[in-house]
C-alpha cells in the first residue's frame, strides 16, 4: 500500500511545473535508498514535452549517477547507517560473501557484471552502491559503471517513449523487468565475447 501510494506520487510530480528538479531528486535519492525508479516520472513527462526527451534522461542519470556516489560514500563512512539499508532489501548475506570473494580477480569481475544489471535491470541499485562503498570497490570503475548503465537506461526510455508515447509506458509498466533483464544480459553476453575477440 505505502509503495503503491509513492509510485502514484511519483507520476503526479512528473505533472508538477517543477517536474525536472524533482526528477533529479528521485532520481538521487532512488541510488541510495528510495525505492520508486524514476522511469515512472521519465515517461509522463517525455509524453507531455517529446522534444526535453534528451534534456529529461540527461537530468534523472546526472541524478542517478551523484545519488550513486552519495551511496558509495555512505558505505564508505557510515557502515551502521549502510547496513540497515541493505538488511532492508534482504542482501546482507550476499555482502559479506562477496567481501570475502573481493581479493580475487574473479570477484572484482563478478562484482562489476553485478553492478551492470543493478544499474540496469530491477536490481535493488541503492544496495549495490552502498555495498560497492562497504567493500571499497575500485571508484573510478563504479562511477563509469554508473554512467554507463543508468545512462543507457534512462535514454533507451526516454528515446522509445519519445518515439512510441504512452504506448511504450504502458509496456514498461507491465513488461520492463523483463525488458530491462534480457537487454542487460545480452549486452553483458556482448561484451564477454567482444573481451574474447579482441583480447
Amino acid at each position: 500500500m505505502i509503495l503503491k501510494k509513492l509510485y502514484d506520487r511519483c507520476v503526479e510530480l512528473a505533472r508538477h511545473k517543477f517536474s525536472k528538479p524533482l526528477l533529479g531528486f528521485v532520481s538521487f535519492i532512488e541510488s541510495f535508498f528510495f525505492p520508486v525508479p524514476p522511469d515512472l516520472m521519465i515517461v509522463p513527462m517525455v509524453v507531455a514535452k517529446r522534444e526535453d526527451y534528451l534534456k529529461i534522461f540527461l537530468i534523472a542519470t546526472s541524478g542517478s549517477v551523484l545519488g550513486g556516489l552519495f551511496g558509495y560514500m555512505l558505505g564508505v563512512l557510515f557502515l551502521d547507517a549502510s547496513m540497515v539499508i541493505i538488511e532492508f532489501y534482504g542482501y546482507e548475506e550476499k555482502v559479506f560473501e562477496m567481501q570475502e570473494k573481493m581479493s580475487t580477480k574473479q570477484g572484482f569481475l563478478a562484482w562489476l557484471g553485478i553492478m551492470f544489471l543493478a544499474g540496469f535491470t530491477p536490481l535493488p541499485f541503492k544496495v549495490f552502491t552502498i555495498t560497492s562503498g562497504v567493500m571499497s570497490y575500485n571508484l573510478t570503475v563504479f562511477f563509469l559503471i554508473c554512467l554507463f548503465t543508468r545512462g543507457l537506461r534512462f535514454f533507451l526510455v526516454a528515446y522509445f517513449t519519445n518515439l512510441f508515447g504512452q504506448k511504450f509506458g504502458d509496456f514498461i509498466e507491465k513488461k520492463g523487468a523483463l525488458w530491462f533483464t534480457l537487454t542487460g544480459i545480452f549486452i553483458i553476453i556482448l561484451a564477454i565475447i567482444l573481451y574474447m575477440i579482441f583480447s
